[in-house]
Formats: C-alpha cells, structure tokens, sequence
C-alpha cells in the first residue's frame, strides 16, 4: 500500500451556504497528482460468499452420511438444522454449496457489476460434528455439534475440503474459469491462528485438532488435552501455543519455524492456483511480527500482492496498526465504517454525519484509507437490520465513498436481515433466491450503482472531499488526476423519505457535468442544484481540469 498523497481536510459545510462563487483562476502550471491511491485494488468491488451456502452445483460432493459411522451417528456433518421461534430456523452442517455452484452462477455476480469473490477458506476441515465444546443451537453460541462447513476450521492447509472440488473443478480450474470468462478475480480466506477445535471433547474423534502436511502425513495431533497440558517431551504438540485463545480452536505456535513454513507454503501453493488478493482471518490473534514475515514472503515471490485482514474491534487507532509497512502492510476491513453505516441505514437512522467520525481522511491513523475495504454487514456481524430502502441507500453509499466495497451474498435482496450467525445469517442460499433476487429493487439499485462506479476511474482511487452530511443527506467530491485521467465526480445522496433540494457552488467547475447513472447532461456556470428522490443517489461526472479551488482544498 502507498500513500500517493497527503490525506485531504474532511469538512462539513452547508450546501445552502455556498452562494454563487467567482470564476476559477487558473491552475499552475505544474501541478500535482491528485490520487488516493495506486493499489490496483482499489478498482474492485467484492461480493463474498460463503461457499457451502451459496449453491449446490454438485450433489455428488455432499458426502452426506460423512461422520455416521461414529458412535450412534449423532456426530454427523450434514444438514444439521435446528429450529428458532416463528418460524425461522439456522443450520450449523454442511449443506452442499461448492465451486460448481458459484461457477455456474458467476454471472449473477458479475450482471451487478462486482469484479471480484471472496469465498470462505477452501481448506480441508473435520470429516464430523465436534462433540466437545459448548452446545449450539438457535441463536445460542457454541461449537459443540457445529461442523467446519464455514472453512475456518483447517486440519489440512495443502488439501481442498472435499465439499467443494468436482471431478473436473478444483480450485485452479476454478480462478481460471472464473477469469477468462466472467472477468472475476478471487480472494482467498487464511488462517494464520488457530485449527481445528481440539479439546474438552469426551473423546477424540475424526480428524478435530490434528493437522496434515501436503504429502498427508500427520505434523501435529493436539489429542484433546488442554492448552495448558501440552508437553514440550511430544513432537506432535509443538505446533501449538500452551494457552487457549478462540473457543477451543488449537492455536498456532506463531513463533516456531516450522509453523511459519507449513503455513506460508500453504498460502503460496493457493496463490499459485490462481488467487489474486488474501483475506486474513482473526489477524488481531497473532503479533504483528508473524505477519511481516508471511507478507514480506509473499511479496517476494508475488510483489505488490494485496491483503486485507479481519481484526474485529471499532477502535480505528487499534486496527490501522496492521496497515503500517513495518506490521507488514496489511489492509483491514473497516469496522469504524461498519458500524456507523449499521446506525445510519438501520433501525437507528443516525444521520449521515454519523459517518464522519469513521471517515479519516485527514490526518488519520492508517497507512492508506483509501484501500480499506468496507462493508456493512457480513458472516461474523448482525446482517443490516434495514428496509428495502435502507439497503438501497447504504448500497448508494457504500459505491460512492471512499474505500474498497463488499457485500456478503444475499444482501442484494435483503436476505436474512437482522439475523445473527446462529439465526440464520449463514442458510443456505441457492437457485430460488438468486432468481427471486434477479426481481429485486434492492438489486436493481445496487446493480447501477456498482456498474457506476465500475466504469468510473474517479470513485474507485480518487481523493475525497466531503462537502456536507446532514440527518438525510451527503455531498462530497472524489476527484483523480493522473495517470492521464483528470476527472470530478460530485456525489449526491439522500436517505430521506422525501425530496431534498441541494446545491453546490464549492469547488465545482464551470462547463458541462453529466450525471452518471441517466445520462443527462449540465452546462454549468456556478453552482449546481439538484433535487433528489427519496432514497436515491447522483454522481455527477466533470472530465477535464480539475477546479483551481478544489485543488487546493486537496493539496
């Protein structure tokens, strides 16, 4: 990551304020780039899905009665359901979704206009339920009889899970197919801290809390004993940490070498495969040290390769730290940004102006603000608890400000809004409701909004500069110069059940703007005035020289 320019001044000003202005003096004559960044993932727009819940493209690779033969049965990996209140129910087994699924519904992906998938962990994951742990069940949390169809339980970091390849798709033919023909790049999901759930179990069983090398031999066996019980006195212990940390997942020994080469081999054998850019999973658990040293080697091998890692805490100084150089250079999900879009498109309708405070465009602790990646919901966090309109308007937000969009699959029809993980946010997807989807309003919007700022250099790597937020509505510049790129985009945005009126005189160009999603065109003069519908979004493009004054509210 790069900081191409120095972080703009984010103020809130009156649009009403804004008056008529003199004509702009002329720019010098040499200027500077105007650029938020030059990550070439900052043009990309993610979708993300949980693979087991997206589609069943191949039932041969459901392994149904995996984990039966154990005991009286009870301990099995698929379809393990169980009912909440009014109807609703959560399924914590395998149920069926795989390559072939996402595959041969890429171009549901790509007809919104994202450019890139995100899927959960592709590595093998325990062959049963685990039979220790907590119980869970309807909105109750806990490990015990829960399955890894999530990915996040890895027991072997060189092998596909077998939900998910088919006779003639594993992951490299996957990517592959993927790119040629649907121009989707893929994001691969690591674990750096922990397995599989290792211990308090009545006894050890399938492959929980054991971890294979590529060649399937058997590197480490945590053996159901706690953390702090492990001997020094057994090889197969020395992959681990002597402290419990996530639940009872086996946490990695980040300091051993030998932890450090099975798992940077792993993560270097999928990229060879064909994926383009990681997520790093509960990147907070491991010390900055450890993930210096993964990036630094991957880099090697792959420069300019990008990261993004989950570290789930609201305390931006806090996460930004992963973001420095030194730390290894790694972006994070926006989880300030989460959780002010949560209040301002949900139940709470907070007003726009909630969102300065996660902003950061000036002086901010992160190496780059421009390449986090944000989103408003996903499979940790509540789903957004909106109305159609709500996920329309935080869509419109979402495309338009500042940062790298992702959205957790369903969210384009409201799929399972306001649920928690264990009450539904995770079922299973599937053909009904891609085709019900296909119908929806809230995709519809979201597809012009994506496909906006797909085709618009401006929102993707351009600086900001925010104009006024109010209770209901938003107004801020995006603006690039360089690379032979010299464009404006004004962005409009109104979250209000009725129309707004807004104006715009600061910083804004003389000469013919065009508004990106109609394609009507303006000759301006000095100021623009607009009314917006009701939950509705404006970009208004400016190709050209960038105003004097602008600029220099920039530089």
């Amino acid at each position: 990551m790069k900081i191409i320019r120095p972080a703009l001044l984010a103020t809130s000003i009156a649009l009403a304020a804004c008056g008529s202005k003199a004509p702009s003096t002329a720019a010098p004559s040499t200027t500077l780039p105007l650029i938020g960044t030059d990550e070439p993932w900052a043009s990309e727009a993610i979708y993300f899905v949980l693979t087991d819940r997206f589609v069943d493209g191949d039932s041969s690779n459901n392994f149904e009665d995996q984990g039966r033969e154990i005991g009286d049965g009870r301990w099995h990996s698929f379809h393990r359901h169980f009912d909440g209140p009014n109807g609703r129910s959560a399924n914590v087994g395998y149920m069926g979704g795989d390559f072939k699924g996402l595959l041969n519904h890429a171009d549901f992906i790509t007809d919104m206009g994202f450019t890139a998938v995100w899927m959960t962990p592709i590595v093998d994951n325990p062959d049963a339920a685990f039979n220790g742990g907590d119980p869970v069940g309807y909105d109750q949390w806990g490990d015990g009889g829960k399955t890894g169809f999530h990915g996040y339980w890895g027991v072997n970091f060189y092998a596909l899970d077998e939900h998910l390849p088919s006779a003639d798709l594993d992951y490299r033919q996957l990517n592959r197919q993927l790119k040629d023909t649907y121009n989707l790049k893929t994001v691969l999901d690591i674990v750096g801290n922990h397995g599989s759930p290792s211990y308090s179990a009545p006894e050890q069983i399938s492959n929980f809390g054991k971890l294979f090398d590529a060649s399937g031999a058997l590197v480490a066996d945590h053996q159901n004993i706690h953390p702090e019980q492990l001997s020094d006195d057994e090889p197969l212990h020395h992959f681990f940490n002597r402290k419990p940390d996530v639940a009872q997942l086996s946490d990695f020994d980040e300091n051993n070498p030998a932890v450090v080469d099975y798992l940077v081999g792993s993560y270097l054998q999928w990229i060879d495969q064909g994926a383009d850019a990681i997520r790093i999973d509960t990147i907070k658990h491991v010390p900055h040290h450890f993930w210096k040293t993964v990036t630094d080697r991957i880099r090697a091998e792959h420069p300019g390769y990008f990261l993004f890692g989950e570290s789930w805490n609201y305390d931006a100084e806090f996460i930004a730290q992963h973001t420095l150089p030194e730390n290894g250079g790694v972006s994070v999900l926006d989880f300030p940004m989460q959780q002010a879009m949560f209040a301002m498109f949900g139940q709470e309708q907070a007003p726009y102006s909630k969102a300065l405070e996660a902003m950061y465009l000036t002086d901010g602790p992160y190496h780059n603000v421009y390449e986090l990646v944000t989103f408003y919901d996903n499979h940790d966090v509540q789903r957004l608890d909106a109305s159609d309109e709500g996920f329309i308007d935080a869509n419109n937000f979402i495309f338009t400000n500042r940062g790298i969009p992702q959205i957790y699959y369903g969210s384009e029809m409201g799929f399972e809004r306001g649920m928690k993980e264990h009450q539904g946010s995770r079922n299973y997807y599937g053909v009904e409701n891609i085709e019900k989807a296909r119908k929806h309003r809230i995709f519809a919007e979201l597809k012009n909004i994506a496909h906006v700022r797909k085709t618009t250099p401006a929102l993707q790597r351009g600086l900001q500069h925010n104009l006024a937020f109010t209770q209901d509505t938003a107004a801020f510049y995006r603006v690039l110069d360089a690379d032979g790129i010299q464009q404006t985009a004004l962005v409009l945005l109104n979250k209000g059940d009725q129309p707004q009126a807004l104006s715009v005189s600061q910083g804004l160009a003389q000469g013919e703007w065009k508004n990106a999603l109609t394609g009507e065109t303006l000759q301006v003069q000095d100021k623009l005035q607009q009314t917006l519908a009701p939950h509705s979004v404006q970009v208004w493009i400016k190709h050209g020289a960038i105003d004097a004054e602008l600029r220099q509210l920039l530089n």
